[in-house]
């Protein structure tokens, strides 16, 4: 069910808004951006608007941490949080906890 519970968090982000939010997957990032972006994701299916990943942006706040390597399976633990970028309003989770774990989690979800 991550598809159906990371859709329902974005489509009511209201009710989840400063609520603290746990999920395992994927570690991706893009340090060399301009801010650097990082993202917990696992594969969606490849039909009808589910193209690629799902999952969350996330950041560390007001400390400066290291990241995991690209492709590391994680569990984070952050608190669902909006901000404002020239490109519009987005939705992320600002960490209270991210470490990598040893045994990968279903990377392709279809729900």
């Amino acid at each position: 069910m991550f598809i159906a519970q990371t859709n329902d968090v974005y489509l009511n982000r209201d009710e989840y808004m400063g609520r603290t939010i746990k999920l395992e997957g994927i570690f991706g990032g893009v340090p060399e951006a301009d801010p650097p972006f990082y993202f917990v994701y696992r594969y969606g299916p490849g039909c009808c608007g589910y193209d690629g990943n799902v999952g969350f942006e996330v950041v560390w706040k007001d400390v400066q941490r290291d990241y995991p390597k690209n492709n590391d399976w994680v569990e984070a633990i952050g608190v669902l949080e909006k901000y404002e970028s020239e490109m519009g309003t987005f939705l992320r989770l600002a960490l209270e906890s991210l470490v990598v774990k040893v045994e990968r989690g279903k990377e392709i979800v279809v729900q």
